[in-house]
């Protein structure tokens, strides 16, 4: 009733032209940031699914940039708003369930996309669309295992320290260096489990910002010139095609040796080039398309009543130096 309140002024109030236009129904796709080429893909699936959808609008916005605080304050407004549906990509777990639970007394139906609640605020969003998170660190362990199958020195990279997917994906890469539980995610450091040890000043947080993560590479490859494996939670290292392959380059006789093997989490274009061209050893890739679209499909089902699957998964691609022609779908 809530809601149903807060619509109807809201309507009362919009300008006529935006009322001819609206769709009947306005479901918000909320990414961890717009200036993000992974979420540029969800963005134009929200926008296919509404080209199909006659009664639904997508809302695609985010904070500009990798910010917990504004893409909380987002979701706020989108509560106030009284949208039909959220679908959210949390960037800090814990702080995101709080916010929520304001969407749920209004009646506003919640999912996420991309990264998931924490466990015991599950309860708060119907399903989650998107990768099975703990299996992009299993397979970019493996990858690395494949190329080195007795162990070495690691240095894992990661996006927000409270992150759920990335916190996934550590532990999934720990997991499977190890062979061994880890405990809970991000798992426990490596100290020689499966022959693997993590060295000082890793994992490096990047928080999702392209110059961080390529100069926190530049910087401990420097450092540590016998390093084994080099392990990226996300995209965000290999974003900036120039500056990434400038870091890379001086290391592509060693990837070419065997010696260091580096590998990402995603399949975009350049990301796709970088590995073509020896300057990357793998890449585990999401579907970030499939997601913004899914979700369209998804709130509309959850408004009509419908009952949803939970968890949604899109599926992986796994790439190699061998396969990377063909490897995406």
């Amino acid at each position: 009733m809530k809601k149903l309140l807060l619509a109807t002024v809201v309507a009362a109030f919009a300008p006529a032209s935006a009322m001819a236009e609206s769709h009947g129904m306005t479901f918000a796709l909320v990414p961890k940031a717009m200036n993000n080429p992974f979420f540029d893909l969800a963005r134009d699936g929200c926008y296919k699914a509404q080209d199909e959808l006659a009664d639904v609008t997508c809302e695609y916005i985010g904070p500009g940039e990798h910010t917990e605080l504004e893409q909380i304050q987002i979701v706020q407004d989108l509560i106030t708003k009284g949208v039909d549906g959220i679908a959210v990509a949390p960037s800090n777990a814990p702080a995101m369930a709080k916010v929520l639970k304001a969407a749920v007394d209004a009646g506003i139906p919640v999912m996420t996309w991309d990264s998931d609640l924490l466990d015991e605020d599950k309860g708060l969003r119907t399903t989650y669309v998107g990768t099975n998170n703990y299996d992009i660190g299993v397979n970019l362990a493996k990858l690395a295992m494949a190329r080195h199958p007795d162990g070495g020195t690691v240095c894992l990279q990661t996006g927000g320290a409270a992150a759920a997917n990335h916190n996934e994906r550590l532990k999934g890469a720990r997991d499977t260096l190890a062979g061994i539980d880890t405990g809970t995610p991000p798992g426990a450091a490596l100290a020689g489990e499966g022959g693997w040890t993590e060295i000082s000043g890793c994992p490096l947080v990047t928080n999702d910002d392209g110059n961080v993560a390529v100069q926190g590479m530049t910087d401990i490859l420097a450092a540590n010139p016998d390093l084994t494996l080099f392990l990226s939670t996300g995209a965000f290292t290999q974003w900036f095609d120039n500056a990434y392959r400038q870091a890379a380059e001086p290391y592509k006789a060693k990837m070419d040796a065997g010696e260091l093997t580096i590998v990402v989490a995603d399949t975009l274009p350049m990301q796709l080039e970088q590995t073509a061209d020896g300057l990357g050893n793998g890449l585990v890739g999401q579907r970030p398309f499939e997601m913004g679209y899914k979700a369209m499909y998804v709130l509309k089902d959850i408004v009509e009543g419908k009952s949803v699957d939970d968890p949604i998964y899109t599926g992986l691609d796994v790439c190699n130096n061998e396969n990377v022609a063909t490897c995406v779908q």
